[in-house]
């Protein structure tokens, strides 16, 4: 059963709808998306659940919703629901939450046998002036799978998966190296890993690809120095020696409108937003 654009791209419309823009400072928007997302989880088969905390005052909540034998291993699947300042964040990120409801919507309609626990994860905070803090929603639920003693079997980090391009050149690069071991179109889908993580990235691309039709599944580790590697929420699963990685559509290195208030619904590709995510959950499934 593949993805479905339409509910992909309604879940895109409400979060880029939502007035002022769903950043830490707006917790009224932000608390819209979260309950819209969390509605969405209370949809399906699985235990949903809020992990609360506080930053400056404020309150913020993670929202997860839980599959498969409670007490075994875990596989975590995350995105960021908040935005960085004004602007309605389609690619960055409400193409990742879409993406996340719409995987974990293919699980309860599938409802395959499951060895692993499935934590369906979406975090405030991943954006500035929390980013790379102890405040980011994905740093307070890893620690608390660290504290638990919780085994975790892999984490996917979904970043950005809705802008895509089949102008020659449209994807650009740090340096030349890559540039010549890359597509320089920016139509492909690409698994980050820092380096040392070879295997399991390398692992998640070959899983995704069967499932994600016509779209080309790429895959790169990097230095953890380089900062290209680490730039979402897998970064703090990292941080406690668990094996993770994002999906991405290498974000500002092919989309112009990152982090401007022409990152728009408009701009996205749901085809292949929706077949990112038949990979991912191919992938999950595979793990």
């Amino acid at each position: 059963m593949p993805a479905d654009q339409t509910r992909l791209r309604a879940d895109v419309q409400f979060l880029t709808a939502l007035q002022p823009a769903r950043n830490c400072h707006n917790l009224q928007s932000l608390n819209k998306a979260a309950d819209y997302i969390k509605a969405g989880f209370e949809q399906l088969n699985g235990t949903v659940a809020e992990q609360e905390f506080t930053a400056d005052g404020r309150r913020y909540r993670n929202i997860i919703a839980s599959f498969g034998p409670p007490e075994a291993a875990r596989i975590v699947i995350g995105a960021h629901y908040d935005v960085c300042g004004d602007q309605p964040g389609a690619d960055d990120n409400a193409s990742a939450v879409a993406g996340l409801l719409e995987t974990a919507r293919l699980l309860h309609q599938s409802q395959p046998p499951l060895r692993h626990r499935l934590d369906f994860v979406a975090y405030p905070n991943e954006e500035p002036p929390y980013f790379a803090t102890d405040y980011m929603g994905s740093a307070v639920h890893a620690k608390s799978l660290h504290a638990a003693q919780v085994p975790v079997r892999a984490m996917l980090c979904y970043e950005m998966i809705g802008y895509f391009s089949d102008a020659p050149h449209s994807q650009s690069f740090p340096n030349e190296a890559l540039a010549q071991r890359y597509p320089n179109t920016g139509n492909f889908i690409v698994v980050v890993g820092k380096t040392g993580q070879e295997a399991f990235t390398r692992q998640v691309q070959a899983l995704m690809q069967p499932h994600a039709g016509t779209l080309d599944v790429q895959h790169i580790n990097l230095p953890e120095s380089m900062g290209l590697a680490g730039l979402s929420d897998h970064r703090n699963y990292w941080r406690h020696g668990y094996d993770a990685v994002m999906i991405n559509d290498t974000s500002f290195l092919r989309n112009p409108h990152y982090h401007q208030k022409t990152d728009t619904i408009d701009t996205l590709d749901f085809a292949r937003m929706a077949q990112v995510v038949d990979g991912v959950y191919g992938a999950i499934l595979g793990l």
